[in-house]
């Protein structure tokens, strides 16, 4: 019985080594000892642009500049004119085995891609490699270090207990505001603004004339305060306040009394006109180029249409007030600890059979990294480079220190909503990332979207609307499905040497029990 019990002892010793090398063997990325450039690939990359030729022209210039150093790589490039439609292709496409090979994405969405058996390539190895690495000796082009990355920036892109994903470009939400009007409503802006202000001078506009004309525009139509992404607007809101939105496992926290209470205050002012969101109203930026809106947030990567100047005004001509543009900080709750959103998109490498292709996929995604790339495309809008290389690049300062030379490259809008993220990239926050933080994101937005339909309907928003409120978005997004342990960061379901171990050490125990219980039978049997 000895002998048996040590045999099955040396058994789970030897499934516990072989079990948890296998695990990592298989979540990891087996780096090639040196890249093959006698072949000759092809790549795909999924990218995103916001109808802006400037980036296309962009991505197409790094594909030929990158294709000159790497001959042998062929980039194909596939243009989305949403993040949404990527992950959904890519969704799709995971099935099929078919996806992308470097693919323009959110953290959120890759946690979700990675439900599948690794999907996604892990980074880590990649990063530290002395030669194919960052800033590794066999690199044909001048890319950043690790540790030129913008550690918050990188820090992102981490869940899972690994690296999944370099970031590309960052933004941050910034409310473009109509001084104009602010001041000839008697106000006048404060250094932050505070949701109580905008609330305030949200209300003052609404005033009218005999004739239904605004007095502040002159015009029918004002909506004094629009919010683009609701969800930002409730993870914001709820972030400022300490108050519960999830936990790093996926524990669903939002349905709470803050953030009853914020939906309170949002139909309070949705009932006067004083404010509607993108989905309801229209894009924030048409009405404050038409004088309309006096509060128009959105992202800092949307500054190219933001003001009565800007290169990209989606309203004819005949539209437009002329105005002053403030770029400021989204409201807050505690002007002295201001807290906003980082948001922005990241770059990730699927995994394929081929160890070779991920390697030249990996090459080329550095390759976004590189000055060139960077610098160009924040240029494009009010996003900033990831990498403190390019941040602090001579050319970099040159293009902020020339704000306001012209209306296009060096429009002031865009450059003061780069310098508002430059400013303020200590004080930025990214939510968890779990599989089924996309659907919590979507459900946050939802709750606002819900009550400002419900007040322009003429519905009631109380206590009992609310609770049904928050059980039909908990049901719509499945959140009672989401639990801690599948929204677990550092530890997922146990692979298939895990379950064997932990089965050889059941028989193991109850071996040696049973081995135990015989001895001490025989034990008393000859005491008698």
């Amino acid at each position: 019985m000895k002998k048996y019990a040590a045999f099955l002892l040396s058994v789970v010793l030897l499934l516990a080594l072989t079990g948890c090398h296998g695990s990592r063997e298989k979540a990891a990325f087996v780096i090639p000892s040196g890249f093959d450039t006698a072949r000759d690939y092809e790549i795909t990359f999924w990218a995103k642009n916001d109808t802006n030729m400037a980036q296309v022209n962009i991505y197409k210039q790094a594909i030929a500049d990158f294709q000159a150093l790497y001959p042998n790589i062929t980039v194909n490039l596939r243009l989305y004119t949403d993040y949404g439609k990527i992950y959904n292709d890519v969704i799709t496409n995971i099935a099929t085995d078919t996806t992308p090979n470097v693919c323009i994405t959110y953290p959120d969405h890759i946690a979700t891609y990675l439900t599948g058996a690794d999907t996604v390539v892990p980074l880590d190895d990649l990063f530290a490699d002395p030669r194919y690495g960052l800033g590794g000796s066999e690199v044909r082009f001048d890319g950043p270090t690790q540790e030129e990355i913008i550690p918050k920036f990188l820090q992102e892109c981490r869940f899972n207990g690994s690296c999944y994903a370099v970031p590309f470009m960052r933004s941050t939400e910034a409310c473009y505001v109509n001084k104009t009007y602010v001041e000839k409503l008697g106000y006048t802006l404060p250094e932050t603004l505070t949701w109580d202000f905008v609330w305030e001078v949200s209300e003052a506009a609404m005033a009218q004339s005999s004739d239904g004309t605004y007095l502040v525009n002159g015009q029918k139509v004002l909506i004094p305060f629009i919010y683009k992404s609701t969800d930002n607007m409730m993870i914001q809101m709820l972030r400022q306040l300490d108050a519960g939105y999830s936990t790093a496992r996926g524990d669903i926290q939002i349905f709470n009394d803050t953030t009853r209470s914020l939906l309170y205050t949002i139909a309070q002012h949705t009932a006067t006109g004083a404010f509607n969101t993108f989905k309801l109203a229209g894009y924030p930026a048409n009405f404050l180029n038409a004088g309309q809106c006096i509060f128009a947030i959105d992202s800092t990567a949307g500054a190219t249409w933001m003001g009565s100047d800007a290169p990209l005004v989606d309203i004819a001509e005949e539209k437009l007030v002329p105005f002053e543009t403030a770029v400021m900080t989204i409201p807050q709750f505690d002007p002295e600890n201001p807290k906003m959103i980082s948001q922005g998109p990241s770059v990730c490498i699927f995994q394929k059979e081929d160890p070779q292709e991920v390697l030249a996929s990996w090459l080329f995604t550095q390759y976004l990294l590189t000055n060139s790339v960077q610098i160009a495309y924040s240029q494009t809008e009010g996003y900033v480079p990831v990498t403190s290389k390019a941040q602090s690049s001579a050319e970099y300062q040159d293009y902020l220190s020339r704000r306001g030379e012209d209306d296009d490259t060096y429009y002031s809008v865009k450059i003061d909503a780069a310098r508002l993220l430059l400013d303020n990239t200590d004080n930025t926050f990214v939510t968890s990332v779990f599989n089924g933080s996309t659907s919590l994101r979507n459900a946050a937005g939802q709750l606002i979207e819900d009550v400002n339909k419900s007040v322009r309907r003429g519905q009631t928003v109380d206590d009992a609307y609310l609770d049904d409120l928050f059980e039909e978005v908990s049901a719509l997004y499945r959140l009672d499905q989401i639990t801690a342990s599948e929204g677990e960061t550092e530890l997922g379901p146990l692979p298939g040497a895990s379950k064997a171990l932990l089965a050889a050490l059941a028989v193991c125990w109850a071996a040696m029990g049973i081995y135990a219980l015989a001895e001490r039978r025989k034990k008393r049997k000859q005491a008698a």
